[in-house]
């Protein structure tokens, strides 16, 4: 590490100390040829993820909506806070698993979906009107009814799902 004071090549590490959530590491520093002590911190780098609209325009991911989409469809169902916090999560880092820079918006509309399916069947259908843009009562009817069919069948449909499941909610603990 190079000082700041004299641009020396070289620091000797004095102390390392890792942050209370064990993101960040502290590291007190001295400079062998001025003797001066400096500070660093190291943090991990995280690739910034766009999510790619349908008109084609980009924006930053934001959790945050998540959230809000979730908490409007799971409004007045027995889903608690923390279970939407926790989808929102394993959202998130699905999406950094990723490891591209740009999401297309209709795989983390599936990757909501799928939470939502797993916490309450009638969020899952609430936030799917409007994610899949139901015009008429037939859509709601036959969405509901694959709902019901795959909850009732296990095929390889309803494996593959289980998977997704597994993935989305097993690497919260």
């Amino acid at each position: 590490m190079r000082c700041p004071f004299c641009q020396h090549d070289d620091s000797r590490v004095l102390d390392s100390r890792t942050s209370d959530d064990d993101t960040v590491v502290r590291r007190r520093r001295e400079c062998p040829e001025c003797t001066r002590r400096f500070t660093t911190y190291e943090r991990p780098t995280e690739i910034r993820v766009f999510v790619v609209k349908k008109d084609g325009s980009r924006q930053a991911f934001d959790r945050d909506k998540i959230i809000v989409g979730m908490t409007k469809a799971c409004e007045k169902r027995p889903v608690s806070r923390e279970q939407i916090d926790d989808a929102a999560n394993a959202i998130e880092r699905l999406a950094r698993d990723e490891l591209v820079e740009e999401i297309p918006a209709s795989k983390i509309g599936e990757w909501v979906m799928e939470a939502l399916r797993a916490l309450d069947h009638v969020a899952y259908v609430r936030f799917a009107s409007v994610y899949k843009e139901f015009r008429d009562t037939d859509s709601f009817v036959k969405e509901i009814e694959l709902l019901v069919r795959n909850a009732s069948a296990p095929d390889d449909d309803s494996e593959k799902h289980q998977e997704r499941q597994a993935a989305l909610f097993d690497s919260q603990d």
